[in-house]
């Protein structure tokens, strides 16, 4: 067995290394402020392309996902050339892979911030939050060790962060309306969307949130 080169131990130890976390400025405000980060009424189909890379690998192709609130979503990835694919399907909590789609665990983020993703914030209710405006941001760390720092400007969530040991393990930026982020600072994966193309949908097939 070979040891790994110089090259791969720094490139190991950066995916390692979490960045800390700062602490929360602005001016501090009750919890109540905190906006609820519900999906908009109305289900949606959003046609995307997506970029997955990780330390050694890389992967992109296009993507759909079906929004039915308050609590269902569906997120397809589809590889370029046709090499396959696989599914993730949320439904309230519980992150469900239809089929064999276990590999899918490696591209999509845990339920908190695949929620995020979408626009839901849907983290452990905790009477351990605190909340602070600063210009024309909220943030508000929910929770304690993990916290889960939520961002709002206005009443869209447009970022989640899971602090852990007071570092940033992983986060969702919704970056505009039409790009989302998922980067896991431990592991060094970072799962892009863009979109493309959104619609409304009158109904969605029952069975497409069955495993």
């Amino acid at each position: 067995m070979r040891r790994p080169s110089a090259a791969a131990l720094l490139l190991f130890a950066a995916a390692g290394c979490a960045p800390r976390a700062n602490p929360l400025e602005g001016a501090p405000v009750p919890a109540a402020r905190v906006p609820a980060g519900q999906l908009p009424p109305g289900r949606t189909q959003s046609t995307m392309r997506w970029e997955y890379e990780e330390p050694g690998l890389s992967a992109r192709g296009e993507a759909v996902a079906r929004v039915a609130p308050p609590d269902s979503a569906r997120l397809d990835l589809f590889l370029g050339g046709g090499f396959g694919g696989g599914a993730a399907v949320l439904v309230g909590d519980e992150l469900r892979l239809p089929g064999s789609a276990d590999g899918m665990r490696r591209f999509v983020p845990p339920p908190p911030l695949l929620w995020a993703a979408l626009g839901r914030l849907a983290v452990p209710a905790s009477p351990d939050t605190t909340v602070r405006v600063d210009g024309d941001f909220l943030r508000a760390d929910i929770g304690r060790d993990p916290v889960w720092r939520a961002t709002f400007a206005g009443e869209q969530l447009v970022r989640l962060e899971r602090i852990e040991d007071g570092r940033i393990a992983a986060w969702v930026a919704r970056e505009t309306e039409q790009r989302v982020r998922y980067r896991d600072e431990r592991s060094g994966r970072t799962l892009t969307l863009t979109v493309e193309r959104r619609e409304n949908a009158l109904e969605f097939d029952p069975r497409i949130w069955r495993p």
